[in-house]
């Protein structure tokens, strides 16, 4: 069992770490050969700063373990709004820019509206999936032309560089890239391993334990944020992060393997996933900022869903 758990924590590292390569090479490359800076935030980002919870859900439908592809899914979106967006607040407040929060939190709201939508008959079929995939590829829209109109259309491309001066980030982003699988192959066996030997139900461990280590990039990075007095930054990434989560992951994932959904997701996971997400936007809406004290009732929504969970499903 300890060796499991050794395993378990190398695999978050792995997937961490991975990740942060993953992105800072593909920034870098494709600055380097000349794509414009629109491009690269609304499209190779988005998919860089996903690809933990992404690959383990893949990895699970792949392996048949779908509750956990849900449970990841479903638990990263929570873990990021109430944990990870909630400690952010009480931390420091968080000015709103109005327009772009209810748009991205829209989005949001839309794409968890849809799941519940197209999960009540307990699957998540190919075609289903699809729908999730057109929601998300609408968010992508909306991040290009919002990035378009930041930017003026006047971004220049770079002058374009050798191959050979690519080596090093093309290098960087294969490690990365690898990182993210094999960690997110390991992560998966030893959460099952983990349920097993506790004799927890393997959804429970993909929506806390699973969720919180895929989560953890969000999580450094809100921290980080914050901590530099840029905490305004953190709650954009998270709504994005989110609606990925659930239209993109979920989508995808569909493609490999239909998801059935689990009765503890119909009656309590999905509702409570939404009643969070409507604690930060209707706080969101009301005043200029996020307050601290709001923050708390969001970060104390998360734990009463967990201790509930085990709980209640334990």
């Amino acid at each position: 069992m300890l060796s499991t758990v050794a395993l378990l924590i190398l695999s978050i590292l792995m997937i961490t770490k991975g990740a942060d390569w993953f992105v800072e090479s593909a920034v870098s490359i494709s600055e380097k050969s000349g794509i414009p800076k629109i491009i690269i935030g609304a499209t190779i980002v988005s998919f860089a700063t996903t690809a933990p919870e992404f690959t383990v859900s893949a990895m699970a439908a792949y392996l048949d373990h779908v509750e956990m592809t849900v449970g990841n899914a479903v638990g990263s979106a929570i873990c990021n709004t109430g944990l990870v967006l909630g400690s952010i607040i009480i931390i420091k407040a968080i000015p709103v820019n109005i327009h772009s929060f209810t748009r991205k939190s829209g989005f949001m709201l839309g794409s968890a509206l849809l799941l519940i939508t197209v999960s009540y008959d307990g699957i998540i079929s190919p075609f289903d999936g699809i729908l999730l995939l057109v929601v998300f590829l609408g968010f992508l829209y909306y991040n290009y032309r919002l990035q378009r109109l930041v930017f003026d259309g006047n971004e220049e491309l770079r002058e374009k560089v050798p191959l050979s001066q690519l080596r090093k980030d093309i290098l960087l982003f294969i490690t990365g890239a690898l990182l993210v699988i094999i960690g997110s192959r390991i992560l998966v066996d030893s959460g099952i391993n983990i349920a097993e030997w506790l004799g927890v139900p393997e959804m429970i461990i993909a929506l806390t334990l699973v969720a919180l280590g895929t989560s953890l990039p969000e999580l450094i990075t809100a921290l980080s944020s914050t901590l530099k007095g840029h905490q305004d930054i953190s709650i954009g990434n998270i709504l994005g992060a989110n609606t990925m989560d659930i239209a993109l992951i979920l989508g995808a994932s569909s493609q490999i393997r239909p998801l059935t959904i689990l009765p503890q997701s119909l009656e309590y996971d999905f509702p409570l996933m939404i009643g969070i997400m409507l604690l930060l936007i209707i706080f969101g809406i009301t005043g200029k900022k996020l307050e601290r004290w709001e923050g708390g009732l969001i970060l104390g929504a998360y734990l009463l869903y967990v201790a509930g969970l085990f709980t209640l499903y334990n």
